[in-house]
């Protein structure tokens, strides 16, 4: 495979601009060491790890690969400060920030010589990532699953918006998971891209194999964002996301859907394989995955479609 050069692949140091999202439950480092051995960039998900773990999980990812990967720290969870302080310590170059501000801890990471980005869904606090220091962003549109944003912007519409919105590199994501949907994210202005559900059904992802399953088996209108009240997020129709639709229809208050959601929900669903209590956090973009393949295979193949839609984009692949 041709290596690939431009802002994206030289400000991480990886051969091909692409991103594994930092996912909770999913996204460990097996997985992250994976993509980077490939070319792309694996990333670490520390939401659902206590710190001790957090460690464990990066010193096991420096074993495994000698490339480049990040950490996602999600700046809403509890504990963040001491996981602030491992990727740190563990001289981790590369930390992707989201769901917060990204003012509290850039200037922090990046006295530390750490590459920092921000994941946004809005040009507008795109902007407040640049100015807050953020070497690039990524602009995460409605069709991504996990946590979303409330103004439901497509990624078709986000993209450009942010790409006109700042000078800094902006990494496509929501609704992306082949190389065709990579070079049409690209053409519009973004430098790379981010994939989570497509990353989620590979071996090496950490997530119980039965969710992975009920991803590839997923269909078009399979997944709908969820709980706008509290921090949205897009999940898969189960009988979980009928409690909370119910509870959201007649009016239950944030406290009662906090009670709701807080009951381990993502854990019992993505990691321990509950499809019915659990809550299945995945995007959009599974209605077209139909295989779990290894990582480095699915880097691999993404390239190689990239690489045929830019010679020939109307060819079926």
């Amino acid at each position: 495979m041709t290596h690939f050069k431009n802002r994206i692949t030289q400000l991480f140091g990886i051969d091909f601009p692409i991103i594994q999202a930092g996912m909770v439950w999913t996204s460990g480092w097996r997985l992250a060491a994976a993509v980077s051995n490939a070319g792309g960039l694996g990333i670490i998900g520390s939401g659902s790890m206590y710190p001790d773990l957090l460690r464990e999980h990066i010193r096991k990812c420096k074993t495994a690969t000698s490339n480049p990967f990040g950490v996602n720290i999600p700046l809403l969870y509890p504990d963040l400060d001491k996981h602030i302080a491992v990727v740190m310590e563990e001289r981790v170059k590369i930390v992707f920030t989201s769901a917060g501000s990204p003012k509290t801890w850039t200037g922090v990471l990046k006295e530390k010589g750490i590459t920092v980005v921000h994941v946004v869904s809005s040009s507008k606090f795109a902007r407040k990532a640049e100015e807050a220091g953020c070497d690039a962003v990524v602009a995460e549109g409605f069709e991504a699953g996990g946590h979303n944003g409330r103004e439901e912007t497509t990624t078709m519409v986000l993209t450009p918006a942010v790409v006109n919105a700042v000078e800094i590199p902006v990494i496509a994501a929501g609704g992306i998971a082949t190389g065709r949907q990579m070079l049409a994210a690209m053409v519009m202005g973004a430098e790379g891209v981010q994939m989570g559900s497509r990353f989620v059904a590979s071996e090496e992802a950490s997530s119980h194999i039965s969710f992975k399953k009920a991803v590839i088996n997923a269909t078009e209108g399979d997944t709908i964002l969820s709980m706008k009240q509290l921090t949205p997020v897009r999940l898969i129709k189960n009988k979980f996301f009928r409690q909370v639709q119910e509870a959201e229809f007649r009016g239950a208050s944030v406290a009662e859907l906090s009670s709701l959601l807080g009951r381990s929900r993502a854990k019992k669903g993505m990691f321990e394989g509950d499809l019915d209590e659990g809550e299945l956090e995945i995007g959009q973009v599974s209605s077209v995955l139909d295989s779990i393949l290894p990582a480095g295979e699915i880097v691999k193949k993404v390239w190689e479609e990239f690489s045929k839609a830019l010679i020939n984009p109307v060819k079926k692949i």
